[in-house]
């Protein structure tokens, strides 16, 4: 659900930059006086993981494609405010390092995936986890309805932005969004659950220097062997652009050596997808762990974790 350049354009792009900004401003503000945060390598093995699973397109119908987003994810392992920024380092490292999504429209993208993606795990942790037994079928269920909540939140923020940027008016974009990505969000579903229940025994009960490895080395699974046969069919946005003719091929503002997630020098096409998922995977750590040292470096007075 990357937004390319040429999809929006106007003042939609300048008020969602702001929206973001604020927004992940707010989350750092929260992050650094929280009770409960994670470690600096909690944070970025499970945002390590959430980029690599990013890469890891599944088919669909019609000769579509979804890959997880990771919002929900992302905050049932590290709390509301670091799944935000989590989430924000990653959608970040993506159009920087991998000309995925546009720089005009990161604010839109951080928007949708981070910010909107978040809100409904933010829900979740509110009003259910709190009433669940944590390892139920009831909390999985419920978890696995959330994650899909938050990709058809993001589909539907998609459209109303595209309306208002007049590439596509609504009522004739958010029926086609709004189908696709239900089909995508039963695959977010699925992998959200797996993956909490793998990771979060190893992030709660383990030595919390130890709690970064599993997270990691799947991360680094996901990039090396998997991702160079993930589905090559287009995802649930390219797939309606195309349907509605508003798909248009586009140089990205700058071209980097791992642009569209690959290496521009390797010409066997397996390992350049393996090596920059690789790199991708240790750069967004490092990315994730410079943000966090951030967010820790301001001193003040600890209040009562946001949710």
């Amino acid at each position: 659900m990357h937004i390319p350049n040429h999809m929006l354009e106007g003042s939609i792009c300048s008020v969602t930059a702001i929206i973001s900004a604020v927004g992940v401003i707010v989350a750092a503000f929260f992050a650094f006086r929280s009770k409960n945060k994670p470690i600096a390598s909690q944070f970025g093995a499970v945002t390590a993981f959430i980029f690599a699973g990013q890469m890891m397109n599944f088919s669909i119908q019609n000769g579509t494609s979804g890959h997880l987003l990771g919002a929900v994810l992302a905050v049932t392992l590290l709390g509301l405010p670091f799944g935000i920024l989590s989430m924000a380092v990653v959608v970040t490292s993506q159009c920087l390092i991998f000309s995925d999504g546009g720089t005009a429209v990161l604010g839109a993208n951080i928007l949708n995936m981070s910010l909107i993606g978040s809100a409904a795990a933010g829900m979740f942790h509110c009003i259910f986890s709190k009433k669940l037994k944590k390892g139920s079928i009831k909390y999985a269920i419920s978890l696995g309805m959330v994650s899909w909540m938050s990709i058809m939140m993001a589909a539907l923020a998609c459209s109303i932005e595209l309306s208002l940027a007049g590439t596509i008016s609504f009522l004739k974009v958010v029926g086609a969004m709004l189908n696709t990505h239900a089909i995508i969000g039963i695959g977010e579903a699925g992998i959200t659950v797996a993956a909490y229940y793998l990771f979060a025994s190893n992030i709660m009960t383990v030595s919390r220097k130890k709690s970064v490895v599993v997270p990691l080395f799947s991360a680094g699974i996901i990039a090396v062997l998997l991702s160079p046969f993930a589905s090559g069919f287009p995802d649930g946005l390219e797939w309606v652009a195309a349907k509605y003719n508003f798909l248009h091929e586009s140089a990205p503002t700058f071209v980097t050596p791992f642009s569209d997630y690959a290496i521009s020098f390797i010409s066997n096409e397996v390992v350049s997808t393996s090596l920059a998922g690789l790199s991708g995977v240790v750069f967004t750590f490092f990315m994730a762990w410079g943000v966090f040292a951030l967010v820790d470096s301001f001193k003040c007075k600890r209040v009562k974790q946001y949710c």
